[in-house]
């Protein structure tokens, strides 16, 4: 079962954000959020399988391994609310370790109807767990979700991959608090973070020799194209992925190769030759700063597994 937002307020919102960051007049800007439309989202599904991108395969392997350790912690847990949920493919095994212990409700939230359908198709078997999808906002769909627990049943909210990692490090932490207001003290956070790790392995993972992430970023634009009216040449942007040591993060870009003016909506935006439009940023982490960002957020971080092979931790939070 599917429960859809508002397909009109939606587009008047992507309208909006994309009036406001091409009319910046310093670095143009779009929220990443808008890179996972229906296409976006089967791009960057395709991004994971990719082998320079070892970031869901470090966490498929602290899933695997330790996935009935991580259930151990919440056998009180009686619903499961992914935000940004995927594929789902792989909340397979930490649904299926915490269904041993407790039947389950799973809520996973997804801005794309493609990535709940496919979501429901990859889960819909597991015995003694029950779907309930939401398409909107990850708050918004956090509030509808943790109003319909079961009394007695604590809350698990999984934010799995890096996309923690999407926001800056200040809103980073405003969000976790935003997440920890919505639920009540006991229930968890299962919160993934990429660590920090050499440039040699960072760069290929976000420009791979495929160019399935150049087409993900691009995509963007033909989305404005496609809902906005917009009259973008993608053939005229090149993607760019460099890394800020300061802020310690990947930066995904869109570059103009030449000056050019585009219109959307009959709006008309100039952008300078070499000028770019940021459309991503992934922070990176050092092992200690989940455990510090818990306290500060009212939380506490009762434990942590990190892979070794591509330095990534998960991290169990509890709500005080």
């Amino acid at each position: 079962m599917l429960i859809l937002g508002g397909a009109t307020q939606a587009v008047n919102s992507f309208a909006g954000d994309v009036r406001d960051g091409l009319g910046k007049a310093g670095q143009k800007e779009l929220p990443s959020k808008y890179l996972y439309d229906d296409i976006g989202s089967a791009l960057f599904e395709a991004i994971t399988r990719l082998p320079e991108y070892g970031l869901t395969r470090a966490e498929e392997r602290i899933l695997l391994e330790h996935s009935e350790a991580i259930a151990e912690h919440l056998t009180a847990h009686g619903m499961a609310v992914e935000l940004g949920s995927g594929s789902g493919r792989k909340t397979r095994q930490i649904l299926e370790a915490l269904a041993r212990h407790k039947s389950m409700t799973y809520c996973p939230i997804e801005i794309s109807s493609v990535a709940l359908a496919s979501c429901e198709r990859e889960l819909d078997d597991l015995a003694h767990v029950s779907i309930l999808g939401f398409e909107t906002e990850y708050l918004d769909g956090l509030s509808k979700a943790v109003a319909l627990r079961k009394p007695g049943d604590a809350v698990v909210v999984l934010f799995l991959g890096s996309s923690i990692g999407n926001f800056d490090r200040g809103p980073a932490e405003e969000f976790l608090r935003k997440i920890r207001q919505t639920i009540e003290p006991g229930d968890t956070l299962l919160l993934g973070t990429d660590l920090e790790k050499p440039l040699a392995q960072l760069i290929p993972a976000y420009d791979d020799s495929l160019g399935v992430t150049e087409a993900f970023n691009r995509n963007l634009l033909a989305r404005i194209n496609r809902e906005l009216r917009g009259d973008f040449d993608l053939s005229r942007f090149e993607h760019v992925a460099l890394y800020n040591a300061r802020e310690r993060r990947i930066e995904m870009h869109l570059r103009s190769v030449e000056t050019q003016t585009v219109t959307i909506e009959e709006a008309c935006f100039t952008l300078g030759s070499d000028e770019t439009i940021w459309t991503e940023s992934c922070h990176k982490y050092g092992r200690n700063e989940p455990e510090e960002m818990a306290e500060r957020a009212g939380f506490k971080c009762v434990a942590q597994w990190v892979d070794v092979e591509w330095p990534f931790a998960e991290n169990l939070f509890v709500a005080v």
